[in-house]
């Protein structure tokens, strides 16, 4: 039986049903992405708009598959994401409270929803058991009429009464073509999402294209927070001469190592999550309010540097923020005898092991000295240095679980596997949040949330990892920080403790569970093993599992945003959620070994 955790922080495990993909949707998530990207850059450079007869659909359809080279058999769902892209800017001006959400009863588990079913749809009781409740949930929050319920006569009905003036819907690929006529000749704009195989019970589909979908609005906030300006400021603040000016010329040796380890290239992924969520929190995150600071100072503002988006305070803290990932690197890269990062040889190939601890200590001391400097109440500055090292805590908990099993190897459980990367993962990027939320605003019930979605994500990223570690993609793990949450730069399966072989090592027969155990018990990378492990995984559809997994835990960290009322915060963290997983396809140097590893999560969100 292969199970899946549910929200339950300690890991508690329900069963998991994988069914595969009906034949004319592409099996993979990131095929489904590219697919969806192809459209989308087709409809833009044709400006194409709704609403469109079925005919110019079918004609716009055969156009992308000559186009993209993709098979004739996914020609219905190009042409439903054609009719959903057309739509989709009419959509975004469209209020809420005119949108209909129309949800399938079959997303209900089975055998255990306790709902009742009346003449007009499903009337959930929000136990939470599966992701009606969620859907419903944020929709109606957002205003949306939300109805679970299928076929034509329902949609029809609906839009010949007027009441809505858009919909988006879920449903079977042949509902959705039953209910197209209508929308088309209401000439009702809509995003229809379409499940991802047939069957009346159990189904599934790609989550995050409807929570998407829910969301599309001109009047998204975060329209107004420039987040490459942001990131372009925070680069900005990590060159040399930066640094030099924040934290003085350096007098020593030590300082002169520590400063030029800093300014190393990397994404600054956590200093640029702390300046992300700080400026999302800001009463006026918009560009109205810098214009107004800068045309009083200058008579040129269209050549005003984009640092004015941040405030000059806050730079102590993203330094502090990169003190601490940057000594976690070292101190990681020594504990894995790792010979190069960003392109170079790490630290302790340059300068040997006890000069990189000694770096590594002082970078962490560095950061603690940074914060406690920081111009703010004495309450608010013991909480973020309690942030700080609690979450130093953790990570060094999780690191060394796993040290510890790599000198007394065993064969671990799933639940014990997601423990792990749990504790050495999460922290790092919830640090980073807490820190950014509570230099502007401390909120207890905001933090709860944080925790909650930084240990989804996390997870999220080490299973993703885990998954590309089998197929040998290691280039992605030595890339230059491409990994913004784990910081591990390079380990062989065998080496590390992974859910795969957890997973497999809990349904194989005994036969192969000896070939699994005798090479997670071994520390040495022994490729005629790793072959027959590799067939074993194939054989039980394990990987199918873990991308479950996979995709459950960033459903998760999705669901962990609902309760946020600031629409700004809970905007930036759900693109935060895309903008890990989609950095990945742009690292990827092989396409067919990216069409390989394409449910991976490669493209996902």
């Amino acid at each position: 039986m292969i199970e899946k955790p549910n929200q339950n922080p300690n890991l508690t495990y329900s069963t998991i049903t994988a069914h595969p993909v009906q034949e004319q949707i592409p099996p993979t998530k990131a095929l489904r992405n590219q697919l969806f990207e192809n459209v989308r850059d087709y409809v833009g450079q044709n400006h194409l708009t709704g609403p469109l007869t079925f005919e110019e659909l079918r004609l716009h359809t055969q156009k992308i598959i000559k186009n993209a080279k993709v098979s004739e058999k996914f020609g219905d769902l190009i042409t439903i994401l054609i009719n959903n892209e057309t739509w989709r800017d009419t959509l975004a001006g469209i209020p809420f409270q005119k949108r209909l959400l129309l949800l399938p009863k079959c997303l209900r588990l089975d055998g255990t929803c306790s709902a009742q079913i009346d003449e007009f749809g499903l009337i959930c009781n929000h136990c939470g058991s599966c992701v009606i409740d969620d859907l419903q949930t944020q929709a109606e929050q957002l205003g949306y009429v939300v109805m679970v319920a299928e076929g034509s006569p329902v949609v029809m009905a609906l839009i010949e009464s007027g009441q809505v003036e858009a919909i988006v819907g879920v449903s079977c690929m042949s509902v959705l073509e039953e209910v197209f006529p209508y929308m088309e000749a209401g000439a009702v704009p809509g995003i229809a999402i379409p499940l991802l195989y047939d069957g009346c019970k159990n189904t599934n589909l790609d989550i995050d294209w409807l929570w998407d979908a829910i969301h599309v609005t001109r009047d998204d906030e975060t329209q107004r927070l420039n987040l490459e300006a942001i990131r372009e400021q925070v680069d900005n603040w990590f060159t040399p001469q930066a640094i030099q000016t924040a934290l003085d010329a350096a007098r020593n040796s030590t300082e002169k190592i520590a400063h030029d380890w800093l300014t190393l290239a990397g994404k600054r992924w956590r200093p640029f999550l702390t300046a992300a969520v700080f400026t999302a929190l800001q009463e006026k995150p918009d560009q109205s309010k810098n214009e107004k600071s800068i045309s009083e100072s200058s008579p040129l503002p269209e050549q005003s540097p984009p640092e004015q988006l941040l405030p000059e305070s806050i730079r102590k803290l993203l330094i502090a923020v990169e003190c601490f990932h940057k000594a976690s690197l070292i101190h990681d890269d020594i504990e894995d005898n790792d010979s190069s990062r960003y392109g170079r040889k790490t630290l302790h190939a340059q300068h040997g092991v006890p000069i990189a601890l000694n770096i590594g200590d002082f970078l962490l001391g560095e950061g603690y000295r940074l914060i406690a400097e920081l111009d703010i109440p004495t309450r608010q500055k013991n909480r973020m240095l309690q942030i700080a090292a609690t979450g130093h805590r953790t990570l060094c908990i999780g690191q060394g679980d796993e040290l510890y099993w790599r000198h007394h190897r065993r064969p671990l459980s799933p639940q014990e596997v997601l423990e792990i990367f749990r504790q050495k993962t999460a922290p790092a990027f919830e640090v980073a949040l807490q820190l950014g939320v509570l230099f502007a605003q401390p909120d207890p019930q905001l933090a709860e949330i944080l925790t909650r979605f930084s240990q989804a994500l996390g997870i999220a990223y080490q299973i993703h990892d885990d998954i590309l570690d089998f197929d040998g993609d290691s280039e992605l793990s030595e890339s230059q920080d491409s990994n913004p949450l784990s910081n591990s730069s390079s380990a062989s399966p065998a080496n590390s403790p992974s859910l795969l072989l957890a997973l497999t090592c809990q349904n194989a027969t005994s036969a192969d569970r000896k070939i699994l155990e005798k090479f997670w018990l071994s520390n040495q990378h022994d490729q005629p093993i790793h072959q027959q492990v590799k067939k074993i995984i194939t054989k039980l559809k394990i990987e199918t599992h873990a991308d479950n997994l996979l995709e459950h835990y960033k459903s998760q960290a999705i669901r962990c945003l609902i309760p946020i009322k600031n629409p700004q915060l809970k905007a930036v963290l759900r693109r935060v959620v895309g903008k890990i997983f989609h950095d990945i396809v742009i690292m990827s140097c092989c396409d067919d070994h990216q069409r390989k590893n394409a449910s991976r999560g490669r493209g996902c969100n």
